[in-house]
């Protein structure tokens, strides 16, 4: 296939690239080839099972080596992201809320990356939702598949992304689920469990709906702070993310003997709004900061914070969706807890009228609704760095085949 076949616009999609950051070269190959009725190439006959990955001898599956340019070394360095102690948000101290948005602000800015302690979340829940990993992970690989993803769709079991791509394939599993905030049931994800992997998985779906209903609550505290930090109505983000329809994903990272070969999670942007992530203490999330790679000490007390593209767009630019991966380690086996925070799908994503008035700020992106920007990044995209600059372009151009 002709690169001429490519979304519009992919030539200045990589020149923005390496402009963006002039030492790393990503792949074009993150690109989807179009037109969008066509399914994305999938690795039928490649399965996921760890353990028989791990006893192969010889050289790395090539479906699991990522290009140098994705590989560029980091530089042992960490980011000085900033530790926000969120209980002055219950007990009102406004000083320090002030204090508190200011650092948030200064990160957002920058990187979109901060830590948070003293959260609410019992730090027992977040222990049991790590051991119900094992109860997901170790089953025999035959009943993880019978849970697979659905095409075009984001809940179930992965294996290394095998069902929708063909390169540059992470190393990890994953089992993913949607939380739906203002749902009927007080049991959805107790529900779904059961129903994909069997009554037996009661409890760890119990384990995981407690887990979403701490995200949520915290979710929408942190908004609140964004809000303030942003000078907005601090109820502004609170009031769009109440009844959104979340993302809950469980990561399993096994060790790698060719780790300087491959990623975890290769280079790229969340799409969605925040993202709120438990890590182990293994390490091995990077940011892409002042042209390299840093890393994010884990913490157990604290959760990671990161703004996704959606968020940017709310914010109208100014807060930044940072360049991420994840490692692999050689020896140990990594996992995390992530909480992809979303918003209704019908709803307009736009930025407040008084962030845009304050400054006589003219509008950075046109309105979009998530479900269109989900859409694109199920169906029709990789997420990368440039994934909302890509997603316009197919907005309009599928806009453009209707007239």
């Amino acid at each position: 296939m002709q690169a001429a076949s490519y979304i519009y616009g992919a030539a200045s999609i990589q020149i923005m690239q390496k402009s963006m950051f002039p030492l790393m070269e990503l792949s074009g190959s993150t690109l989807v080839h179009y037109p969008s009725s066509q399914p994305q190439e999938e690795n039928e006959g490649l399965v996921f099972d760890s353990t028989n990955l791990l006893q192969m001898q010889g050289d790395m599956p090539k479906e699991f080596l990522w290009p140098s340019g994705d590989l560029v070394n980091t530089t042992q360095e960490e980011l000085k992201e900033p530790l926000v102690d969120l209980g002055i948000m219950r007990n009102g101290d406004e000083g320090a809320i002030a204090n508190a948005a200011e650092l948030v602000r200064n990160a957002c800015l920058k990187h979109g990356f901060f830590q948070v302690v003293n959260h609410g979340v019992d730090p027992n829940l977040i222990d049991a939702a790590y051991q119900q990993l094992d109860s997901i992970f170790k089953l025999p690989i035959a009943r993880k598949l019978s849970a697979k993803r659905k095409p075009g769709g984001v809940s179930g079991y992965s294996g290394a992304h095998a069902d929708r791509y063909s390169s540059k394939l992470p190393w990890k599993e994953t089992f993913s689920f949607l939380y739906a905030h203002q749902s009927i049931s007080n049991s959805q994800i107790v529900d779904y469990f059961v129903s994909v992997l069997g009554e037996d998985l009661h409890y760890t779906g119990l384990v995981y709906q407690k887990y979403c209903e701490a995200m949520k609550e915290l979710s929408l505290v942190i908004m609140e702070l964004l809000a303030i930090s942003l000078g907005v109505d601090r109820e502004h983000y609170r009031r769009f993310f109440q009844d959104g329809d979340s993302i809950m994903r469980c990561n399993y990272y096994p060790p790698c003997n060719s780790a300087n070969l491959t990623l975890g999670t290769g280079p790229h942007t969340d799409p969605t709004s925040l993202t709120i992530l438990h890590q182990d203490q293994v390490g091995g999330l990077e940011v892409f900061v002042d042209n390299k790679w840093l890393a994010v000490r884990p913490r157990s007390e604290a959760l990671v914070i990161n703004i996704g593209d959606t968020f940017m767009a709310l914010s109208n630019g100014r807060y930044k969706s940072c360049l991420h991966r994840a490692l692999v380690n050689t020896y140990k086996e990594r996992r995390s807890l992530v909480y992809f925070v979303c918003p209704r799908e019908d709803k307009v994503v736009r930025p407040p009228e008084n962030l845009l008035c304050t400054n006589n700020e003219e509008r950075k992106y046109p309105d979009f609704t998530w479900s269109n920007l989900f859409e694109f990044t199920q169906k029709h995209y990789r997420a990368d760095v440039t994934t909302l600059q890509s997603f316009f372009q197919w907005q309009c151009q599928c806009s453009s085949n209707f007239i």
